[in-house]
């Protein structure tokens, strides 16, 4: 069963997120969402256009989720990305933002708003 898209500024609402950077990039709805820390299942099992929850930090996370077309990536636990992550997801125009949640707090009030994972999608 899919499940529904979500609107973006609801979405920062849930996971009370901050945006970090690009938050003018921001898609205005979102329907899938992948939260990983490998980058292979990134890679090989999200989605075009998903929101990405992670707790990685590098600059290997955005150039991975520019790969894959990723429309935003959140990062857990209050993470702030590095200057080098900042600057490339400045350079590939790819919105940032932190929440305070763990990932299994955040994939859950996501999924009872609604969203789904991208492995829903087959």
């Amino acid at each position: 069963m899919l499940g529904n898209s979500l609107r973006f500024e609801k979405l920062l609402l849930i996971l009370e997120a901050e945006v970090i950077i690009n938050g003018d990039l921001l898609p205005d709805q979102i329907c899938t969402v992948f939260g990983s820390d490998l980058m292979s299942d990134i890679l090989s099992h999200s989605k075009p256009n998903s929101l990405l929850l992670t707790g990685l930090l590098n600059p290997q996370t955005i150039r991975t989720a520019e790969m894959v077309e990723i429309a935003a990536i959140c990062f857990i636990h209050d993470k702030y990305p590095h200057k080098e992550t900042i600057d490339l997801a400045k350079k590939n125009e790819l919105p940032l933002m932190k929440t305070r949640f763990s990932m299994f707090e955040a994939c859950g009030k996501l999924f009872a708003a609604g969203l789904t994972d991208c492995d829903d999608l087959q």
